[in-house]
C-alpha cells in the first residue's frame, strides 16, 4: 500500500479541484475517503486470509466499494451538490486501489471484487510498498516509501494545483 500521507494527498488534490460551498467537509471526506480502503487491516487481527475477498486490498479496495460508499456520502452530505459530491468522493476512494495497484509489494488489489476475486497490478509499479505499522515507517523502508510518494504522488499533485491555479487565474484576469 501507499502510505496514509500519499493516499490523503490525492483526496485533498481532487476536492480541491472543485470550488463549492461547504468545500471544507468535502475535502476532509476525499481525504477520508481515500484512506478508507486500508480499514481492511483489522482483517489481520480477526485471522481474515489475506487472498480473502475480505482480506487486505479486496472488496474495500474494489470499483463497487468505492460506488457504494460514494452514494452513502453523497446522499448524507452532498445536499444541492451531489454529483459532485459523488464524483469526489468516488475517484478518492477508487484512487486507494489505483495507487496500492502501482507499490512494489503486495498480492494486487481487487478491483472487480465480489464479481471477480482476482488480484491486479498495473505494468508501472514504481511507489514502494508502504510497512503496517508505525515503528516500521520510522525507517529506512519508510524514507525510501516518502521518497517515491515525493516522485510519484506528491510532484503530480503539486503539478495539477499549479495547473488549477494558472487556469483560474487566466479565467479570471485573462480576456
Amino acid at each position: 500500500m501507499a502510505s496514509l500521507f500519499g493516499h490523503g494527498i490525492v483526496g485533498f488534490t481532487l476536492a480541491k479541484l472543485i470550488d463549492i460551498r461547504n468545500a471544507k467537509l468535502l475535502i476532509l471526506f476525499a481525504i477520508g475517503s481515500a484512506i478508507l480502503p486500508d480499514f481492511d487491516v483489522v482483517g489481520f487481527k480477526l485471522d481474515i486470509p489475506y487472498a480473502s475477498p475480505l482480506g487486505h486490498r479486496g472488496f474495500s479496495h474494489s470499483i463497487l466499494f468505492a460506488v457504494l460508499w460514494a452514494v452513502i456520502v453523497m446522499f448524507i452530505f452532498g445536499k444541492q451538490y451531489k454529483k459532485i459530491w459523488f464524483g469526489v468522493i468516488f475517484l478518492s476512494t477508487i484512487s486507494h486501489g489505483v495507487l496500492d495497484a502501482m507499490t512494489s509489494g503486495g498480492k494486487g488489489v481487487g478491483f472487480f471484487i465480489p464479481f471477480n476475486n482476482e488480484r491486479f497490478f498495473f505494468p508501472f509499479r514504481e511507489i514502494k510498498v508502504s510497512p503496517i505499522g508505525i515503528s516500521e515507517f520510522f525507517s529506512n523502508w519508510g524514507l525510501e516509501v516518502i521518497y517515491s510518494e515525493f516522485k510519484y504522488i506528491f510532484i503530480p499533485c503539486f503539478i495539477v494545483f499549479l495547473v488549477r491555479f494558472f487556469v483560474v487565474h487566466y479565467n479570471n484576469h485573462g480576456q
